[in-house]
């Protein structure tokens, strides 16, 4: 009984981290950089809990789940958090003393660490059951080398396999669990967060359908007259006003457009199109937009780059994201557009330009309700794209950096 209970005490201060985190940390911290500092402290709190009430097998044998916090901390918050994990066991290990045990902790660490960081990015970047399989097989792999190290420096026996042996069906059934946990929670959050975005956007939606066509109405009239009233024998001055007046209704007009584009109820009429036709087509839309920015773009388009949308939509994205593109570089520059099939089944479109750039809270926000990084934008255009993005099943990452440009890449399913 009091193995049994050791073997739950272990598995509740692995458990901890995660609910702490998503019940305290995840919508609460300021900045991703914030929360990984966080995270890195209580998986290192963890580690140290688990190495202090051990499981005892015995006089000599003695097993615990150090590897969970470390393997969690390295995958979901980067290297950094590896290595201060990885110390933290070294120094509390060598508080006990320098013996067998400790050596076996650090060689097991030299072998294990570096392949837990050959496989972060990857695991950054896989799906739920990617990852999963991915954090079973190192802490397999983890107990693996353990075993066999351990058994090297103190000598096999039955006894000594028989506790290896649960140790390590032990590890790899509570990695599965806590991954799977860890991640459905994950999920529910992100889900919570899409619906709350959801309840905003229908809101906007209805109060769209209400007002929009009313407001454009007097809009169209009141440009009507103004256009009217700028007669050849008019003082400049106030052919200026009429013409500031004329462009201020005209950006309201934009802005009723976004909301109606937003709005309303839409019907897909999605097809094979080519990507490459779309871009350059788009490209030469813009072609005078770019002449007065000073700005040239340059494409390279491979071949077979067809994908199932629809048209209409996707020249509403590409020209959403290269207007913002061009408008971030007010000295001029170049913008580059490349369309290449990836391996993984995508097709994948870069835009990237050497404009103002953006921070990674800028980022964070980007395609978010009624947020522009322009004085006077709506945010609702890129929020749009982002949406059509996603209706076609398609990924979109925004790569930037400040004073030094950014990159927008779209992925979309290849037919």
């Amino acid at each position: 009984m009091s193995i049994i209970k050791d073997f739950l005490l272990q598995l509740t201060v692995t458990v901890i981290p995660i609910f702490i985190y998503f019940t305290f940390i995840s919508e609460k911290a300021t900045s991703n950089k914030n929360k990984k500092v966080m995270m890195s402290i209580l998986w290192g709190i963890s580690i140290l809990f688990c190495m202090s009430f051990p499981v005892i097998f015995g006089q000599n044998a003695r097993v615990e789940l150090r590897i969970i916090p470390l393997l969690f901390g390295t995958l979901y918050t980067g290297s950094g958090s590896g290595i201060f994990l990885a110390v933290i066991i070294i120094l509390y290990r060598l508080s006990f003393g320098i013996s067998l045990g400790f050596y076996n902790t650090v060689l097991v660490l030299l072998l294990t660490l570096p392949v837990m960081l050959f496989f972060q990015k990857t695991f950054a970047r896989s799906n739920k059951e990617k990852k999963v399989k991915i954090a079973v097989g190192l802490a397999f792999y983890y107990c693996l080398i353990g075993l066999t190290l351990s058994g090297i420096l103190r000598g096999f026996s039955m006894e000594y396999l028989k506790v290896q042996i649960i140790h390590l069906i032990f590890v790899v059934i509570v990695t599965w669990f806590l991954m799977q946990l860890n991640e459905t929670i994950r999920e529910i959050q992100q889900l919570r967060l899409e619906m709350q975005n959801t309840e905003k956007l229908r809101v906007i939606s209805e109060l769209t359908s209400v007002f929009a066509h009313e407001i454009r109405n007097p809009l169209q009239v009141t440009r009507g007259f103004l256009q009217l009233l700028n007669e050849p024998e008019l003082p400049d001055s106030k052919k200026e006003y009429i013409q500031i007046s004329i462009e201020e209704l005209d950006r309201a007009n934009e802005i009723v457009s976004d909301f109606l584009a937003f709005g309303k109820p839409t019907i897909d009429h999605n097809e094979k199109i080519d990507m490459g036709y779309q871009i350059k087509r788009v490209v030469n839309i813009l072609q005078s937009y770019t002449l007065n920015h000073n700005v040239e773009i340059k494409t390279d388009i491979l071949d077979h780059c067809r994908v199932y949308a629809n048209p209409q939509k996707v020249n509403q994205t590409l020209i959403n994201i290269l207007k913002n593109a061009i408008e971030s570089m007010p000295n001029g520059g170049t913008v580059w557009i490349t369309c290449t099939p990836t391996d993984d089944g995508y097709i994948k479109i870069a835009i990237k330009d050497q404009g103002i750039g953006m921070t990674k809270k800028q980022i964070e926000r980007l395609g978010s309700p009624f947020y522009s990084l322009k004085e006077s934008g709506t945010g609702l255009g890129m929020m749009v794209s982002f949406q059509i993005i996603r209706s076609f099943k398609g990924k979109i990452e925004v790569i930037s950096e400040k004073d030094k440009g950014t990159e927008f890449i779209i992925l979309l399913p290849q037919t």
